[in-house]
């Protein structure tokens, strides 16, 4: 018997009655031929609008004839040949469709009332544990003709497929995947899988979304689940700041390098610079000592010597003056004064020597 049909009589027997009806009516009101005539125009003319369907925007008409499909209609006004001859079913094939598996809804609300269906929803995961899984598989119909005559029940069908498919997902699933950042591959891996199995059952029904609702372990280890779960959360917060601080000290610390490694280059191109100058003085000095070794020597002593006492304090003597006097240089004193030696003992000090030490 096809599908897409309630269990309730079909609306061509309830026009048959109605003809029926106003055949009776007719047949008592106008007695004799004319009236027998006239009542079988009626009856033939209400016979022939059985043939008449509407097809609704959301539907496509299929025309039956003795049981069998010949047609199929767009939405709009229609007419195939009378009841019992021809017959039109109108499946919903754009409205999209929805089945719950492992609930189901007692009350939209709100608030919306539910009930558990555990026999649908309790899973066995890879790692050996139990989870509680509610979802739900929104559908529309692709194939009108195979949706009404491939499969007795489609949505019984719709439904034993994805509990089937998403069992065997699950059952390749760890626990911790399946509860914290496994849901979307497991609605992914299980919509694919439920639309091949429809497909093999020719069922003409195309799955547009598997959506999870509640995943859950069993009642009393679910505090211990939570805990993993805020866990998994702290540890993607933390990831998150460590990133974030990651993101704003990396860039500064490149430009830290790259200022370093700037003012490297320019301080090795300052040494190698004055390296390159002082290998062309000493090599024009050893060329200029080449040609008079003598006078070079002397000018090197005396430059040495220049650059040494720049900064001594020094006391220059007359001829006479320092004929009398010990020079000495002023190494040990970091006052600035000069200290001379004393004539030696017994002798007398020359006027000459009295005025040098009185111009000190």
């Amino acid at each position: 018997m096809p599908n897409g049909r309630g269990n309730g009589r079909p609306p061509d027997l309830d026009i048959d009655r109605m003809i029926s009806e106003a055949f009776d009516t007719l047949r008592r009101r106008i007695p004799g031929r004319i009236g027998a005539g006239i009542l079988v125009v009626v009856a033939l003319l209400g016979w022939l609008a059985t043939g008449l369907y509407q097809v609704n925007p959301s539907e496509v008409g299929i025309v039956l004839r003795f049981g069998r499909a010949v047609a199929t209609t767009p939405p709009g006004l229609h007419w195939h040949l009378p009841w019992p001859i021809e017959r039109a079913l109108k499946p919903p094939v754009t409205v999209v469709l929805k089945e719950e598996i492992g609930f189901r809804t007692i009350d939209v609300g709100p608030p919306a009332r539910y009930r558990e269906v555990t026999e649908e929803s309790r899973m066995l995961t890879a790692d050996g544990n139990i989870v509680e899984l509610d979802f739900i598989v929104q559908y529309r119909i692709k194939d009108p003709i195979a949706f009404l005559f491939r499969v007795r029940d489609p949505s019984e069908t719709l439904r034993d497929a994805a509990e089937s498919a998403m069992r065997e997902v699950v059952g390749h699933t760890t626990i911790d995947d399946a509860l914290t950042e496994g849901r979307l591959a497991i609605q992914t891996e299980a919509q694919t899988l439920l639309q091949q199995i429809l497909d093999r059952y020719q069922a003409g029904l195309l799955v547009t979304t598997v959506k999870l609702q509640d995943v859950v372990p069993p009642g009393p280890v679910q505090d211990a689940f939570k805990d993993v779960i805020n866990a998994e959360q702290d540890k993607a917060r933390m990831i998150n700041e460590a990133q974030g601080f990651a993101n704003d000290i990396l860039p500064k610390a490149r430009g830290t390098a790259a200022q370093m490694l700037n003012e490297a280059e320019g301080y090795a191109a300052t040494v190698v610079k004055h390296a390159e100058g002082e290998a062309k003085r000493f090599e024009l000095m050893r060329e200029a000592y080449a040609q008079a070794p003598e006078v070079t020597r002397t000018r090197l002593y005396l430059q040495t010597m220049e650059e040494v006492l720049a900064g001594a304090k020094k006391v220059v003597l007359g001829k006479t003056a320092a004929s009398s006097v010990l020079p000495l240089l002023p190494l040990g004193d970091r006052t600035g004064t000069v200290g001379a030696a004393l004539p030696p003992a017994g002798h007398a000090t020359s006027p000459a020597a009295a005025k040098a030490e009185g111009s000190r």
